[in-house]
């Protein structure tokens, strides 16, 4: 911050909120471009992406006591009383004096005084209809308390929600700031205990995981360098509770679990309990771990990849799971990288590179499709297929996400995904073994198209699957699906 003044984290949050779009660019890069300008990095970072999850419900909340549609407001006011507004709402440990009066002080700088009068007047108003800042949810009115967390909501003086138990679909739509058609299919799908779980966990700030690099350390020689460091953490216990799942479906028949597990095996991950920027934390530079969350963890996991094995990872970007296959095969399996977006394909190679992994080629998608590179009889033994998919698992990270997928990008998903399906199976050896996974917990992008997959390749058979759901609770996690799928011939 060399010759600049530092910026408080509200100014760098109504920043970067004006030049986000929903439907056109991403927050996170955005702020990364603002965060060198403030010393409360964590803070404008907590703020930006708040606001952006909860930003349907805040908008209602402002309409209703402004007494007119945000549409009406000026975007860089309205940012300004947004992100006010979430810590009115969110943020109850902000004292509603010093928020008001810097979101007045950003006016100022940015309009009129007859506007900055207008801000005052907006934020004084919902701040006079906030009953209880922070109320257990168990004593609250749900049609007048807006969740916080799993066990918290903050409770105005008249009805802003519409009644849960009458209209369901309504209520966690308006309340989780999510779209009703992925709602009404959630409760389709799981039910209104489980829908409920869901919209927290993808409203929740998510918690740090770092998976140790076992090629060069353990969970306990990491843990010990966070402690010499004063790095707040926490060690994952062995087995993690999942709240819904399905596992081995042989017959096809999709059970959800409600009190499955995900098991660890292997190095177990810590916990980043304190606020802190990875790249900062000991052995980050010299590759002693990687930053994954506990669902994403599972997909290799299941797999069990064998060190003799020729591997192809399709949809390899950022490497996340390409390192991971590395490191439960000791770097001794014959990893190929690929992936679409050659830009992308190069974080995948300096991960590599700080991980200290040797047995990883990366090859540009164009060069493997036209067999320019040779492979031993030409066949995997497994191909990791992480494709993309709408997110619906993530929402929490990919802030965005609730604001871009509708029906219609899911089954133009489900075409791409089934696409390299079939591209995978095409690349496998006989007995190999394709592990599917996607971040969604969408049944079209996941059971139902593995499922359609196997009706039309009879030598196929699943051999395994599994459907996480994403959860706010103390090891929050999010959501995702795998399936092992073993060729037959």
């Amino acid at each position: 911050m060399t010759g600049r003044s530092s910026k408080t984290a509200r100014e760098i949050a109504t920043a970067a909120l004006n030049q986000f779009d929903p439907k056109h660019n991403y927050a996170g890069p955005i702020l990364n471009k603002l965060l060198d300008k403030t010393k409360e990095r964590q803070r404008a970072t907590d703020l930006v992406f708040g606001t952006i999850r909860n930003q349907t419900a805040i908008d209602m909340v402002i309409a209703k006591f402004a007494d007119c549609p945000v549409e009406r407001i000026s975007p860089k006011l309205l940012n300004i009383i947004r992100i006010a507004s979430f810590e009115l709402i969110y943020s109850p440990q902000t004292g509603e004096h010093a928020i008001v009066n810097e979101a007045v002080e950003s006016a100022k700088a940015v309009a009129g005084k007859k506007q900055t009068g207008f801000v005052n007047a907006v934020l004084r108003q919902i701040a006079r209809h906030i009953q209880n800042r922070q109320i257990p949810l168990s004593q609250a009115d749900a049609k007048r308390t807006l969740p916080q967390s799993p066990a918290t909501g903050c409770e105005l003086d008249t009805d802003i929600l519409p009644d849960p138990k009458a209209s369901p679909a309504k209520y966690f739509s308006t309340a989780f700031s999510l779209p009703r058609w992925l709602i009404t299919d959630w409760l389709s799908e799981f039910g209104a205990e489980l829908t409920r779980q869901i919209c927290f966990a993808g409203n929740r700030r998510p918690s740090i995981y770092i998976r140790p690099n076992t090629l060069k350390t353990t969970t306990q020689e990491l843990a010990e360098k966070f402690r010499q460091a004063d790095i707040e953490f926490e060690i994952v216990p062995n087995v993690i509770p999942a709240q819904a799942g399905i596992q081995k479906s042989n017959d096809m028949r999709l059970d959800t679990l409600r009190a499955s597990s995900i098991e660890h095996r292997e190095s177990r991950m810590i916990k980043i309990k304190a606020a802190r920027a990875v790249t900062e934390l000991p052995g980050f530079a010299e590759g002693l771990f990687s930053v994954q969350d506990i669902a994403a963890s599972q997909a290799v996991k299941i797999l069990e990849p064998k060190p003799e094995w020729t591997i192809l990872d399709l949809c390899a970007a950022p490497g996340t799971k390409t390192t991971q296959l590395a490191e439960l095969t000791k770097d001794s399996a014959k990893i190929i990288a690929t992936d679409i977006d050659s830009d992308r394909l190069e974080k995948v190679k300096e991960n590599i590179a700080r991980l200290g992994i040797n047995r990883v080629d990366i090859v540009s998608y164009e060069e493997l499709l036209n067999s320019k590179f040779k492979i031993p009889n030409s066949k995997f033994d497994c191909v990791l297929l992480d494709v993309p998919c709408s997110n619906t698992g993530v929402l929490a990270k990919r802030v965005e996400a609730r604001y871009r997928i509708k029906p219609r990008a899911i089954k133009e998903l489900t075409k791409i995904q089934g696409e390299l399906l079939e591209k995978a199976a095409a690349m496998l050896k006989p007995q190999g073994k394709i592990c599917y996974s996607t971040c969604s917990i969408q049944k079209a992008e996941n059971s139902e198209l593995v499922r359609n997959f196997l009706l039309e390749n009879k030598n196929f058979k699943l051999e395994s699957e599994k459907l996480t759901l994403p959860s706010a609770e103390s090891h929050d996690h999010d959501g995702g699906y795998v399936a092992i799928i073993k060729h037959q011939a």
